[in-house]
């Protein structure tokens, strides 16, 4: 049987991991958010296939479970375009400002 866990906030389960002198923390969490989000994408990605494969094989009998993994797989693909939909948004109003 799938286990649902809660959403967790992709900032609150990231560890910090000892930054070098001269690095920006803030960069660093940035792109650990991505590379967490794209994880993400890919392990729910990954689970969808997999049920996909059991149910067209006959090991599971729950259509819902299939259903539930293909809704959370283009929820998490969704929520990655967003967030790079924005990133790419703030650049560019970034270069706009005139010094």
């Amino acid at each position: 049987m799938m286990e649902f866990r809660p959403i967790e906030p992709l900032w609150d389960s990231l560890s910090q991991p000892a930054q070098p002198a001269g690095q920006n923390p803030a960069g660093s969490l940035f792109a650990s958010v991505f590379q967490s989000a794209i994880q993400n994408v890919r392990d729910t990605n990954a689970q969808q296939v997999e049920l996909e494969y059991q149910l067209a094989t006959g090991q599971i009998d729950n259509p819902a479970l299939v259903t539930t993994a293909a809704s959370k797989a283009s929820t998490a693909a969704l929520l990655l375009m967003e967030m790079r939909n924005k990133a790419v948004d703030t650049y560019n109003e970034l270069m706009r400002i005139s010094l």
